[in-house]
């Protein structure tokens, strides 16, 4: 058997104890794939979860696929009892299964039909010639025959074989060579007559024999049949062993890649921490520097407000300045125009005299 079509799915089968539960036989995505088996003309859905076949269904033409959402789909398996559950990754590979599984149920019932019509057609030559020949089942006594009919073997013999010439014969007038012909067919019906009987008396004879074989090797069966199903139960055990062997491997291979990353998360924290120690080491500098900042600002502002008051002052003290020399320089006016005319009468008193 080859695989004609594959995808990946989660498996999933119906609780056999709820008949409305689904319970999964996968803890992953597995390959679920059309197999087709040659010798027997079957289709068949396998799936295999590490060393355990968790799909074994063969596709029958009275099964339906299903679409119970968007990416999940079912169908029921009489033979097995049960019904099987598959959820996609997504609706492009739900549609692309349910597909396939249409196709090859079609082909599952094209085959069944074929099968029938080849069965009706061996069957019914068969029946036309049991009908003919074979009236009763095959006993000792009618392969050996009755004691009358032993007592009398060459009437048989020669009463049987030329039924057939009497009803078809000829006139003997016509030709002698059709007489020798007859003879000559009567001789071998009669060899082959004495040989079947001895091979019916063989058979006979070994009847028992192959009785005795066959009960002893049904007995070999039963005995390699319950061999079979321990050895099927050690397995599955062993399967199982396996099976949890690998998903603790892969648990612990996962945890220790989770350690490993949370390691490395670790470790970024430790440097972020260094360096938000840093942050906060130049931060605290900073603030003592602007703290000494704002008390020089503070000292500078005071020394503002100071030099803004004696600048005042001192604007004050030069307007009193100018106000008092302005004054003066109107006294000092008018003293030079009283000088003045005291010289002018001094001059006039001069050239009077």
């Amino acid at each position: 058997e080859q695989p004609i079509f594959s995808t990946r799915a989660h498996v999933f089968q119906i609780d056999p104890n709820t008949k409305k539960n689904w319970v999964p036989t996968s803890k992953h995505a597995v390959t679920v794939s059309y197999f087709y088996d040659s010798t027997r003309n079957v289709y068949r859905i396998i799936s295999l979860d590490g060393s355990k076949a968790i799909i074994n269904s063969t596709i029958t033409p009275n099964m339906t696929f299903t679409k119970t959402s968007q990416k999940f789909g079912q169908w029921a398996d009489s033979r097995a009892n049960t019904v099987y559950g598959l959820g996609f990754s997504s609706e492009h590979h739900l549609s692309k299964f349910a597909e396939k599984f249409q196709e090859f149920k079609e082909a599952a019932r094209i085959a069944k039909e074929k099968s029938h019509e080849k069965m009706e057609l061996t069957s019914t030559p068969s029946q036309e010639s049991a009908g003919g020949d074979i009236q009763s089942p095959l006993t000792p006594e009618s392969i050996n025959g009755t004691d009358d009919e032993r007592a009398m073997p060459e009437v048989t013999q020669n009463s049987e074989p030329r039924a057939e010439p009497t009803q078809n014969a000829l006139p003997f007038t016509h030709s002698s060579t059709i007489s020798k012909h007859w003879e000559a067919e009567l001789a071998t019906l009669k060899g082959n007559n004495a040989k079947l009987t001895a091979a019916l008396l063989e058979s006979t004879a070994n009847v028992k024999q192959w009785k005795q074989q066959l009960a002893a090797y049904q007995e070999e069966a039963e005995r390699l049949h319950k061999r079979v199903t321990e050895l099927e139960c050690v397995s599955s055990q062993a399967n199982a062993v396996h099976t949890h062997k690998t998903e603790l491997n892969q648990t612990i291979q996962e945890l220790e890649s989770t350690l490993k990353k949370k390691e490395e998360e670790i470790e970024g924290l430790k440097q972020e921490i260094e360096n938000a120690r840093e942050l906060q080491a130049q931060r605290d500098s900073l603030t003592q520097k602007l703290q000494e900042v704002e008390i020089r600002n503070k000292d500078l502002e005071g020394q503002l407000s100071d030099l803004e008051q004696r600048l005042e002052k001192n604007q004050n003290e030069q307007e009193t300045f100018r106000n008092n020399l302005k004054t003066l320089l109107e006294i000092l006016d008018g003293k030079i125009f009283e000088l003045t005319e005291l010289r002018d009468n001094l001059a006039k008193l001069t050239e009077c005299s």
